[in-house]
């Protein structure tokens, strides 16, 4: 057997009932120490919380587990590694003696991490002499024991989160490369039970934890669960909405837990400049709209699923939907684990993910005893005010959880990687809001109110901004346009036969045909824009235009796309991104763009990017704010659309359009102005305005070219080759994955 290379062990082909036991003792004993590779000493000695516990004590505690109940009693001639382990490192256990108290834990400096590697080492010698012999009736016991390691290592990686969320460095677990942001899971549906009545609990072969147990009947009255977990987008329409404000949402307690918090928000969330970001495993990152909503209490959750209409799923409910489902889903199987969108139909992300809060206490199953001795002490003991969660989690080991596992938590903890799914009475559906509505209810309800750019190209500012690349004071376009007739031909003798040309935000699409003039080699077209309407008219013109061209449109949002359409994968890819678009994001947005463009376009991609510079500012602020008044019509739209698809009252009359130069950031900023004291009505939603006030609408970063390959590298881009124009300056960046 060796280590492969995730840390786990390879178990050889054998038949024999020894080795295969110790072949899966090696294998998750591995697994444990494989989690700490990249940890300091340092990082394993610190305690955040009283509820937390050093990485150090994880793998000390797991190995007195084995020494204590498997070792000392088992193994002829064993002796204790130190005798003074018992104290340090027993958890809870009443029958076995005292104990170093739980908060106190931080201060084992001693012993050292090599000495509590040495007494794993100890203690994994002893076991594989043990279990080489054979010794009948160990069956149950060891697998309590793996099984127990397994829940610490779940344990390792969440008090490992919570300590370094506490670091003003806010370090990474793991790589801290940027992760590719989460496919926009759709519209949430419902999918119903009959009910009627069932079986749950554990009742057959297998290794399963005494509160599963015994199968039993229940009662279920007709039901329906949400087909996905709630997300981060979903929850700030929650906030937006002052789901942390209203006191008619929560649960008493729950009020009261609200009231202490510093800032109304799950556990991780991290308010900033430029909106919301969420420590994780991968360290701090942009808070992504499309994955799951995560550690968050019970009190939130319940809270959230009164706002929502709904109300949490029974223990009993979420069982008997998952029954029937393949035990399969995102769990800890990565160097970084990282909580994943939904994808697919039908119920989904009910295995791994996020842990799902029940609306059931945990208490015992009629018929419920525990075992004799002090391993009875390791549920039953707990049963009291505490919640039940199902289906595991990103940082649960493969293979740990069963559609019957009842893990438990205190209402208000949240470190853990707890999430929620919403169930109704009967096949009720509740209505859930369109990710425009969730992003202007939250966009606004910030204290510099704010709205995407990407919502400006709806079809009537799809127009307007063609309008707009037409202007006398926007250079950018006809600046873009002339350098790229003089490159074109340079260009195209850089990129490959039978390419896949992918446009980004293509609009109309014109300058695209200045590639496929001069790259007779591209041969199939992508293009990926917001607006349906934009989309297919360009498609159509070009495919008329350009015959033998295959194109393939993706209607999606551009920063997010993630799956190319079937007949583009079969080709090498150029991605292709002109009109400066990348200056809208801010610095992170950008590099999570371009790491997600690299995954789309695979490797070997080319990727050329047009970015407007530096230049001076009365330029710049007349670019965007030009004499006919079509740029403040194409911001103003804004408005118009919020009036038509999201049921507001703005009276446009009473806005202005405003551009001006940001210094600092090297960015113009255009914003909507009240021009008086007002209230405005969105989607039921009030909100005022003071006069003067703004909406950020859009920021357009102007770069150097060192900025811009500096900015390419953190996303694993390598600059190949540039064409700068002459004043009004323009580039053109050509990378390679």
């Amino acid at each position: 057997m060796t280590p492969s290379d995730d840390g786990a062990i390879t178990e050889a082909v054998t038949c024999h009932p020894a080795q295969a036991a110790l072949d899966r003792y090696r294998r998750v004993r591995a697994r444990s120490e494989h989690l700490t590779r990249n940890l300091s000493p340092e990082d394993q000695l610190a305690q955040s919380m009283p509820d937390a516990s050093p990485t150090k004590w994880h793998l000390a505690h797991t190995t007195w587990f084995f020494e204590t109940f498997l070792l000392t009693p088992h193994l002829k001639g064993y002796a204790p590694f130190d005798p003074q382990f018992g104290f340090l490192f027993n958890s809870y256990y009443e029958a076995l003696g005292p104990r170093q108290p739980r908060p106190q834990r931080g201060l084992l400096t001693r012993p050292s991490l090599d000495r509590v590697m040495a007494y794993r080492a100890h203690v994994d010698a002893a076991m594989t002499r043990l279990l080489l012999d054979g010794v009948a009736g160990l069956d149950a016991l060891l697998d309590l024991g793996l099984a127990h390691e397994e829940q610490h290592q779940e344990l390792i990686l969440m008090d490992i989160l919570h300590l370094f969320a506490q670091s003003p460095l806010k370090p990474a677990y793991g790589s801290g490369a940027p992760c590719a942001p989460a496919a926009d899971p759709g519209e949430m549906g419902f999918v119903g039970f009959e009910g009627g009545l069932v079986e749950i609990g554990h009742g057959g072969d297998g290794f399963s934890f005494d509160n599963e147990g015994p199968r039993h009947k229940t009662y279920l009255a007709p039901y329906s669960l949400a087909d996905r977990l709630v997300t981060n987008g979903d929850w700030l329409a929650f906030m937006a909405d002052g789901g942390y404000r209203r006191p008619e949402l929560w649960l008493s307690d729950g009020w009261a837990f609200v009231q202490q918090m510093a800032e109304p928000a799950p556990f991780y969330w991290v308010a900033g400049e430029d909106g919301w970001r969420e420590m994780t495993l991968e360290g701090l990152i942009p808070l992504d709209p499309h994955r799951p909503v995560a550690h968050i209490s019970y009190y939130e959750a319940e809270a959230y699923a009164a706002w929502a209409g709904a109300r949490l799923p029974t223990e009993a409910e979420w069982e008997h939907a998952a029954a029937s489902l393949p035990l399969a889903g995102n769990f800890l199987d990565r160097d970084t684990p990282q909580v994943r969108g939904a994808s697919g139909r039908g119920l989904r992300q009910m295995f791994g993910d996020l842990w799902e809060w029940t609306r059931s206490a945990y208490s015992p199953y009629p018929g419920f005893a525990p075992a004799p001795g002090a391993v009875g002490e390791y549920n039953g003991k707990f049963m009291s005010g505490q919640m039940v969660l199902r289906g595991g989690a990103c940082v649960t080991p493969q293979g740990h959880v069963r559609p019957t596992y009842r893990n438990f938590f205190q209402p208000h903890q949240r470190w853990m990687f707890s999430g929620l799914r919403l169930a109704k009475d009967g096949r009720e559906t509740p209505r859930r809001r369109s990710a425009f509505e969730a992003d202007v209810l939250a966009g606004l309800s910030r204290t510099q109110k704010s709205l995407s750019p990407k919502y400006f190209y709806d079809a009537e500012g799809s127009r307007l901004f063609e309008a707009i690349c037409e202007l006398p004071e926007y250079y950018p376009t006809r600046t873009e346009l002339e350098l790229l007739k003089g490159a074109a031909a340079d260009i195209g003798r850089r990129l490959p036969d039978d390419a896949l040309l992918v446009e980004f935000g293509s609009g109309a699409s014109l300058k695209t045909r200045l590639l496929l003039d001069h790259a007779v080699q591209i041969t199939a077209y992508t293009p990926i824009d917001i607006s349906p309407t934009a989309l297919e008219a360009a498609a159509e013109r070009l495919a008329q235009a350009y015959p033998r061209l295959e194109i393939a449109p993706l209607a999606d949002d551009f920063t997010t796309a993630l799956d190319l359409p079937v007949l583009s994968r079969r080709r090498p890819a150029v991605g292709f991104f002109p009109g400066s678009t990348i200056g809208n994001l801010t610095e992170d947005e950008a590099a999570e763009f371009l790491v997600n463009a690299r995954h789309l376009l695979g490797a070997g991609a080319r990727f050329l990017i047009g970015a407007d510079l530096v230049k001076p500012p009365h330029v710049l602020v007349a670019a965007y704010d030009d004499a006919q008044g079509v740029t403040a019509r194409f911001n103003l739209n804004l408005l118009t659309r919020m009036n038509r698809e999201l049921a507001a009252d703005f009276d446009l009359s009473q806005f202005e359009h405003r551009a001006v130069w940001n210094e600092a950031d090297a960015r113009i900023e255009m914003h909507l102005v009240s021009r008086r004291r007002q209230a405005v009505h969105v989607a039921g939603r009030r909100f005022d305005f003071a006069a003067g006030e703004t909406i950020h609408t859009e920021n357009s970063h102007k770069f150097t070219p060192e900025r811009l390959a500096a900015l390419g590298a953190r996303a694993g881009w390598r600059l190949e080759d540039s064409w700068i124009s002459p004043e009004p300056r323009f580039g053109l960046f050509l990378f390679s994955a």
